[in-house]
């Protein structure tokens, strides 16, 4: 072990949330951050308070160490050294593609270490490299803003496209739009600039657009995606039986869809999923374009390819219930959009701490056991203490160590994690909640009254 003697009661008692520190440490590292800042920004500038010092602030706030922004503030308060005026024009003002670039920088960070680990995914799909695209429109703020005092309307401070690579399981890139109101396929063109050759791209009908089907088809790049019922297209050919899944039967036929720009046709396979029990929209029947060639996938494969695309939705699951990635009092939509994209890169960080136990202590066993909640929840306790207990200056050595270095040392800090602090609790499948009676307004009952009549029966 490389660590000094002042780690070892962390690393007896909390290897968690040591690994969680170095992680932060390597993905958090000031002087890359700040050249990262330098880098993008386009109208900011750096005049007293520092980017990165900006950054470890508002991560402290999203990991649960603080409460609030304020509360954050005023424990960082003399190496901060700027005002709370200061510290929220800043934070009012960061640029979405600083941000976006936050998030992307993580990303690059994190995943040879994964793979120094040798703690990968399999591909859902042999020779494709997998992203799972997803939009997440960010809840409503506090009314603070002198613009919302006289509404009762939700305000909405902007949302966001996020792509997660599945064999690393980390977002690789996101794509922020300040208008809440806006459509999701605004930022297809941007997305589109992200998408390269083999790569299996898997979306909701949302993305079901022909621009996007073929500018992917254009770069060399498969997709799998929900058809939209406007989607224009000519069914060629019967639909035949191609096997089943657990949601129902499945069937395949031939459809041409045509580029009404161009004029370019393209054959696409339409997959039909006949549900055994009907979507919450009511939905019966579902139906999958994809340009996937046959001997790669079957029908009945990209059928429950398309039903992983869940991965991501538990992703953002994760962020929110684990992470502070919504703060409700930041109403300025670049001080929310640049939260969300701290907890996208905290969401990296708990990714790659997932990596190491899986390299220590196996793949199966870290998926099927471990909880992200129970890791923040320890994470978020001890990491203030633990700061106090080891000053920063001993927390340097994990920028300065090579990639394989850092993994062996995160493989042995895994290797002391006993799992059974963090094993997932899985609730049973859902009962159908009971009929209540009508809403009235003023009326109210006595819960003593009602458990007694529980008694009587």
């Amino acid at each position: 072990m490389l660590l000094d003697t002042i780690f070892a009661p962390f690393v007896k008692e909390r290897p968690i949330c040591v690994m969680a520190r170095a992680v932060l440490e390597r993905l958090l590292d000031a002087p890359r951050l700040d050249a990262l800042f330098a880098r993008t920004a386009q109208q900011q500038y750096t005049r007293e308070l520092l980017f990165s010092s900006l950054v470890q602030l508002m991560s402290e706030v999203v990991l649960g160490v603080h409460p609030t922004v304020h509360a954050a503030y005023q424990a960082n308060k003399a190496t901060i050294g700027v005002s709370t005026t200061a510290l929220y024009n800043k934070l009012d003002r960061v640029e979405t593609g600083v941000a976006a670039a936050l998030v992307r920088d993580s990303a690059e960070l994190a995943e040879p270490v994964v793979k120094a680990l040798q703690a990968s995914h399999p591909r859902w799909v042999p020779g494709y490299q997998i992203k799972v695209l997803d939009g997440n429109h960010l809840s409503a703020t506090a009314h603070r803003l002198k613009e919302l005092r006289g509404t009762w309307a939700a305000p909405l401070p902007g949302q966001a496209l996020v792509v997660l690579d599945q064999q690393r399981m980390l977002i690789t890139d996101v794509f922020l739009h300040e208008d809440g109101h806006a459509q999701e396929r605004r930022l297809i063109a941007q997305v589109l600039q992200h998408v390269r050759e083999d790569q299996l791209w898997i979306e909701d009908r949302n993305f079901c657009t022909l621009g996007l089907m073929f500018g992917m088809a254009r770069r060399g790049a498969v997709f799998v995606v929900r058809q939209h019922g406007q989607l224009p297209g000519e069914l060629l050919g019967r639909a035949t039986r191609q096997g089943t899944t657990r949601s129902g039967p499945v069937y395949e036929q031939p459809m041409l869809v045509r580029d009404p720009d161009s004029g370019e046709t393209m054959r696409v396979r339409r997959i039909t999923i006949k549900l055994q029990e009907p979507t919450r929209d009511g939905d019966t029947v579902l139906h999958i374009l994809s340009n996937v060639p046959l001997p790669r996938a079957s029908a009945a494969h990209l059928a429950r390819l398309y039903g992983k695309r869940w991965s991501i939705e538990t992703a953002f699951l994760e962020i929110t219930t684990t992470l502070s990635c919504e703060i409700n009092t930041l109403g300025y939509p670049k001080a929310a959009l640049f939260t969300f994209c701290l907890a996208l890169l905290a969401y990296n960080a708990v990714s790659l701490l997932k990596a190491a136990l899986r390299s220590a202590h196996g793949r199966q066993k870290v998926n099927d056991e471990v909880s992200s909640y129970y890791l923040a929840l320890e994470i978020g306790r001890t990491y203030d203490g633990m700061m106090i207990a080891i000053p920063a200056p001993h927390w340097a050595l994990f920028r300065e160590l090579a990639t394989q270095e850092f993994a062996t040392v995160l493989r042995e800090l895994a290797s002391a994690v006993n799992l059974t602090r963090y094993r997932k609790h899985p609730r049973g499948p859902k009962k159908k909640p009971p009929e209540r009676t009508a809403y009235q307004n003023g009326k109210h009952i006595s819960t003593a009254k009602l458990l007694a009549q529980r008694g009587s029966c």
